[in-house]
């Protein structure tokens, strides 16, 4: 098979990283940076540039670029996708992009579907690309209503041969509410942690706790912004109900109640311990 890959960054450039470790099918790719294109083609990640005319030549092509920019770049070649090629985004909110790109494919001979790649790492860029930056981890897939069920069989395969641990299908919906949860409120919750004056006093005080809670606190700033926007609505239901739970434990802390301090706390202990089992 023949891939193309919109945007060679940490994302874009760990897919085409993975496919090439781990098949023999060609990788095309661009990237608006120059020098981004230039180490993709040294290392090899990729066998040559995706041109608007090689898209026609293309049986997957992934979109790696910021949502917006995705849907622009899709909706501006919409036309020039091969018939029966699958274009899949990798954007981190699905609403925004499939509420777009679902009724622009209808009828269409190409076919549109919502991705996530559920992997990534605190720095950004090619640099950072690894070949296993997929292993054991999760391709969220959000097929358009009534795709049929050869194509999404097809496409679960192809990601688990180019390195993915699993495959799990959504609706945009499903998958915008859970991202609001596992993610985008993590690196909501990890910049505030980071900001305390102590912080910069840690050295020496500090263990796993304080690295596992500042990990994510080092992010792009521009592409968080995007993302936490256009999931606003599911995002400010998390965080509102984080500030409550948050809640609980100041007044049992202002009220010097054991009981409830020590409640709140097992609660919170026995959670987790489910959630391992």
């Amino acid at each position: 098979m023949i891939f193309g890959i919109v945007g060679l960054g940490l994302i874009g450039g760990s897919l085409a990283k993975s496919i090439k470790f781990h098949s023999d099918h060609t990788v095309l790719g661009c990237d608006i940076d120059e020098t981004t294109l230039l180490q993709a083609k040294m290392f090899r990640a990729i066998d040559g540039e995706l041109t608007d005319d090689a898209l026609a030549r293309c049986d997957v092509v992934l979109v790696a670029l910021y949502p917006q920019a995705a849907v622009d770049y899709i909706l501006a070649r919409i036309d020039s996708f091969r018939p029966g090629a699958l274009v899949i985004d990798c954007c981190g909110v699905k609403r925004f992009v499939c509420d777009r790109l679902f009724p622009a494919f209808q009828g269409k001979e190409s076919i549109f579907m919502g991705g996530h790649p559920m992997a990534g790492r605190e720095r950004s860029g090619f640099s950072y690309a690894q070949d296993d930056l997929f292993e054991n981890a999760s391709m969220i897939l959000t097929p358009a209503p009534g795709t049929d069920v050869e194509t999404i069989r097809r496409v679960k395969e192809i990601f688990l041969s180019i390195g993915f641990g699993r495959v799990r299908f959504s609706t945009p919906l499903e998958h915008d509410e859970m991202i609001a949860f596992t993610s985008q409120l993590a690196h909501v919750v990890s910049g505030a942690y980071v900001k305390t004056p102590l912080a910069g006093k840690h050295k020496g005080f500090s263990a796993g706790s304080f690295r596992d809670m500042t990990r994510v606190a080092r992010l792009n700033e521009g592409m968080w912004t995007e993302l936490f926007l256009e999931n606003d609505d599911l995002l400010l239901k998390q965080t509102e109900e984080l500030i409550r739970r948050l809640t609980e434990y100041r007044d049992a802390l202002k009220d010097r109640d054991a009981d409830r301090l020590r409640a709140i706390l097992k609660e919170g202990r026995e959670i987790k311990e489910a959630l391992e089992d």
